[in-house]
């Protein structure tokens, strides 16, 4: 027969183990409930800032800030300092971005094709006539002072009448050799690089205005994927409260919230449709809102026609344009001194003559660039740059419109992911130090 229990034996036992849970419920709480709840709000808390110090440190500084006493070409870090990734690399990211550009979006010598020479020359008349006047005065007083001062004012009226007819041909003549070798006189990714790199602001800009809601995406992201991480974080450290747990949980947190956050940006590249919706990457189902803010960004700070211009006038191309304008400019200086020719030679013989002629060619070259302003009202209209970069931009396939703001990322991704693993370590560190020791 089984031995029955004294109820007195009963009660001891149920009094014993009434006494010995609140005992063993104080050994699973090792530490204060409270200091358990924040684990997943400060795991949240950084995910937030790793993600917001990882995007300051893609863009800023613009240059390097430290001792550079060691650094390899073209990487953000050095033994000491650090500078921000896209300003270190605004040669190679301006390079692929304009590429895309150059071959995808438009071409310069079609762009240039939308010029009317004639109107051209019409809207360059005025400012031309009166270079003109002023040239072959200051020549003239030049070279045959005496004779100048002599020769009849309808002759002198004449020069000037020449001048304006003679100088609409000579502008058309010239805009259409232009047009026809616009890529022997301006490189228009040349242009646009060397902008980039001796102004990196301007880089950074085009990236943080397309890409704006990204970045507010990323920051926020950090946050929500941190703090549930920070729960799973919470229950491991409940039943194992090691000193390394936490940061190492730490170093995961803030390497998995940015590499989640990239990857949702920009992947999937092409529509997935699951459970009945469509899934993409966040930048690329905003390509129509991007395409203009794209094309406004880079022609307003870019590729205006004045920054065009001065690339013609001082870059790599800079002698085709001057050799091309020196042809003209001499057949139109010829024309326009025709009338002078048998007094100017009578008067200074024919080598100073040819002389003077070639003098005021130079000048003309040399005043060109100064009186050009007077077509850029028409000249920006008439290319109509940003209209086709915007509406091109819209037609790109996904995969090759996420080479817009994909660069500032896939360049050193790596780099922004580890930076967020190693700032969430150093704050697991913090939590042991200060709530848990």
């Amino acid at each position: 027969k089984r031995r029955k229990t004294p109820p007195s034996s009963r009660v001891l036992s149920l009094s014993h183990i009434s006494h010995r849970r609140p005992e063993k419920l104080q050994m699973a709480f090792e530490f204060e409930w409270w200091e358990y709840f924040l684990i997943p709000w400060i795991a949240g808390f950084v995910g937030y800032i790793t993600n917001v110090v990882a995007l300051q440190l893609t863009f800023y500084p613009l240059e390097f800030w430290g001792i550079e006493l060691f650094r390899l070409k073209d990487e953000p870090w050095g033994i000491i300092g650090w500078q921000g990734i896209i300003p270190t690399k605004a040669r190679k990211m301006a390079s692929i971005c304009f590429d895309l550009m150059t071959t995808r979006l438009f071409s310069i010598h079609e762009i240039f094709g939308r010029l009317d020479p004639k109107r051209f020359a019409e809207v360059m008349d005025d400012a031309v006539l009166l270079m003109m006047d002023q040239i072959v005065n200051e020549v003239a007083e030049e070279y045959m002072p005496e004779t100048w001062k002599n020769i009849p004012k309808e002759v002198k009226d004449d020069i000037v009448v020449a001048a304006d007819h003679e100088s609409n041909d000579f502008l058309t003549a010239f805009m259409k050799d232009m047009q026809a070798h616009i890529e022997d006189v301006c490189d228009i990714k040349e242009m646009s690089v060397n902008a980039c790199v001796e102004n990196k602001a301007l880089i950074v800009k085009i990236f943080q205005e397309c890409g704006e809601q990204e970045f507010v995406f990323i920051r926020r992201s950090g946050f929500y994927f941190g703090f549930l991480f920070g729960l799973c974080q919470m229950v491991v450290w409940f039943f194992y409260p090691k000193d390394w747990v936490l940061p190492v949980a730490g170093f995961l947190v803030g390497w998995v919230t940015n590499w989640v956050a990239l990857k949702v940006i920009f992947e999937p590249v092409e529509p997935v449709e699951i459970c009945g919706s469509k899934i993409q990457g966040i930048f690329l189902k905003r390509q129509k809102e991007v395409s203009e803010v794209f094309a406004r960004v880079i022609c307003v700070e870019i590729l205006h026609i004045k920054a065009i211009w001065s690339a013609i006038f001082t870059g790599r191309l800079s002698k085709n344009f001057f050799a091309m304008l020196r042809a003209h400019t001499l057949v139109f200086t010829g024309k326009l001194i025709a009338e002078l020719e048998p007094l100017a030679i009578a008067a200074m013989g024919a080598d100073k003559f040819l002389q003077m002629k070639e003098d005021i060619a130079q000048k003309v070259i040399e005043k060109i660039p100064s009186v050009i302003d007077a077509s850029y009202e028409y000249t920006q209209s008439a290319l109509g740059m940003e209209e086709t970069i915007r509406e091109k931009m819209k037609e790109l396939p996904p995969a090759e419109f996420e080479g817009v703001l994909h660069p500032a990322f896939q360049e050193d991704e790596i780099q922004l992911i580890a930076l967020g693993g190693v700032l969430g370590a150093l704050v697991g560190l913090l939590q042991i130090f200060t709530l848990f020791s």
